[in-house]
């Protein structure tokens, strides 16, 4: 996976209407019944309002767009590779084998990757109302076929994003991205509100800190449960918690890790999980926070909004011999 933040500003591949509030609320919201990682699912509530997709940066050669590095999950086809979905649609409702392949330039389906965080591939699959989310860890038989069985409770549209680094020499790791449909009786739903707590599996974690455009920052998780903080939380793909932002509107693709690692002799299991993370432009996310205890995974789910940069936080103008 990478371990920097992923993700460009480009125009709405499906319009959609959010919520106008600004800034990250206090307010306790849960994590939506739909959100879970594998069989993990927590309480529902969502509250709504009305707000247009995020419009790209003005500028496409602006320093923000210079610095930040190029989206995943934006294209289905990249740097020679492409994701080919073989089940692009499914009933909503109903278990299904999800199966795809990645092929290479040549067409040949590649059967070699990297593992990173304890896999060779990491598969998101979230709703384009990000109220459904799912991480899952497909299989992957000799011929390159992957293959997870997945059940989507409601119909409508959702992207499915790959996240791998082929073996290949020189390989960078790559996300691509491919639209499923899931048929049945439609009811579009609403960006949940925005919410600076989640509750989920019984468990309560609170947002400290909040993104900013084209400048880094953290951002604090605290994992609590029953009004206690969980100081026990175990390893998961490597790390203490992973996380996962699409952006309302493209659902451009943002992955990042916490600092540190697990018996490195310095990071504490719990309760807070601290992320560093830059986004490029401003607009409505939807953060998805996984985290392990007890022998189980649980997903916390937040909306937030990025509002402009200040004029001290917006980037430098890079110089004739900076170097990326």
């Amino acid at each position: 996976m990478n371990t920097g933040l992923k993700i460009t500003a480009f125009a709405a591949a499906l319009a959609a209407t959010f919520g106008t509030a600004y800034g990250v609320g206090k307010a306790v919201e849960p994590a939506g019944a739909d959100v879970k990682d594998v069989a993990e699912s927590g309480s529902a509530r969502h509250d709504s309002h009305d707000e247009a997709s995020p419009e790209p940066e003005a500028g496409g050669g602006n320093a923000e767009q210079r610095e930040t590095p190029a989206a995943g999950g934006l294209q289905i086809s990249e740097d020679g590779y492409t994701l080919d979905l073989g089940t692009p649609t499914v009933t909503a409702g109903q278990r299904t084998d999800l199966r795809f392949v990645i092929r290479d330039e040549n067409g040949r389906a590649v059967t070699a990757y990297q593992r990173e965080h304890d896999k060779e591939l990491h598969l998101i699959l979230a709703s384009r109302d990000l109220v459904t989310y799912r991480h899952l860890h497909p299989t992957r038989a000799a011929d390159g076929t992957w293959s997870t069985s997945v059940d989507l409770p409601r119909a409508g549209g959702y992207r499915v994003f790959a996240d791998f680094t082929p073996a290949a020499k020189g390989a960078e790791n790559l996300v691509l991205g491919a639209d499923l449909a899931a048929s049945g009786p439609y009811k579009p739903e609403k960006l949940p509100a925005l919410n600076g707590t989640a509750r989920t599996d019984g468990y309560e974690v609170e947002l400290d800190g909040g993104l900013r455009p084209g400048a880094a920052s953290e951002l604090k998780l605290k994992v609590s449960r029953d009004g206690s903080p969980v100081t026990d939380l175990q390893p998961y793909l490597g790390a203490y918690g992973h996380l996962v932002a699409l952006r309302s509107g493209d659902l451009a693709y943002l992955h990042v890790h916490p600092g540190g690692e697990p018996g490195d002799g310095k990071t504490a299991p719990g309760p807070i999980i601290s992320f560093t993370a830059t986004a490029p432009s401003t607009g409505t996310y939807r953060l998805f926070l996984d985290f392990k205890h007890e022998g189980k995974v649980h997903t916390a789910a937040f909306t937030v909004r990025v509002g402009k940069a200040t004029a001290s936080e917006a980037p430098e103008e890079p110089s004739a011999d900076h170097s990326h």
